[in-house]
C-alpha cells in the first residue's frame, strides 16, 4: 500500500476518533508517523470491539500490559477508558499495583493476561484448564493475545517517542 493511500485510510479514521473522544490522541498523532502502522492498532482493536470480550475486559487487559510493560501513556489511558465503561477506581487500582482486581469479570481477564505474558504464551494443560474453569474459552484467550499485541506496539512506540499523556487522561 502506498504511504498516501494510507494516509487517505487514517484521516478519516483520526476524525472519527475526534468526533468520539473530543480529541485526537497523542498517540495517534505519533503514530501517524507511520500510516501502516496505525492501521494496524486502530483496526486490530476495531475489530477486538466485535470479540467477546466486555469492553471492560478489554481496558482491564489494556491496563495489564501496559502496566506490565511500564508504559505511562497507556496506563494513563487505559485507566481514564477504563472509567469510562464502569471499572470501579478500586480494581484499576489493583490491576497498577499487580493485584487481582475483586470484581469477577475483570479479575478472571487480569490473571490471565499475567499468565500469557509471565509464560510468553506458552500456557501447559493444566494452565489452559484453570483458566477455562475460570469462565475464559479458548477464543477469549485468543482475544487476550491479540490485546497483548496491540498493547505492544502502542507501548514500544510511546517508549521511543516518549509521547505525552493527553491532559484529559489526568497525571
Amino acid at each position: 500500500m502506498a504511504a498516501s493511500t494510507s494516509t487517505q485510510l487514517i484521516e478519516p479514521l483520526l476524525a472519527q476518533f475526534e468526533k468520539q473522544l473530543g480529541f485526537v490522541p497523542n498517540l495517534f498523532k505519533e503514530m501517524k508517523v507511520s500510516p501502516a502502522t496505525l492501521l494496524v492498532y486502530i483496526k486490530g482493536m476495531e475489530a477486538l470491539s466485535q470479540g467477546e470480550l466486555t469492553p471492560r475486559q478489554q481496558q482491564a487487559v489494556a491496563l495489564t500490559v501496559s502496566t506490565a510493560n511500564g508504559c505511562h501513556y497507556c496506563q494513563a489511558a487505559h485507566g481514564w477508558l477504563g472509567g469510562k465503561v464502569g471499572i470501579s477506581v478500586e480494581d484499576l487500582e489493583a490491576i497498577r499495583q499487580g493485584l487481582v482486581p475483586e470484581t469477577e469479570e475483570v479479575g478472571k481477564v487480569v490473571r490471565a493476561s499475567r499468565v500469557v505474558l509471565e509464560k510468553k504464551g506458552w500456557l501447559e494443560s493444566a494452565d489452559l484448564k484453570e483458566l477455562e474453569q475460570q469462565g475464559l474459552n479458548r477464543a477469549q484467550l485468543y482475544e487476550i493475545v491479540a490485546l497483548i499485541g496491540l498493547k505492544t506496539i502502542s507501548n514500544y512506540v510511546n517508549h521511543m517517542a516518549h509521547t505525552p499523556v493527553d491532559a484529559q487522561f489526568g497525571a
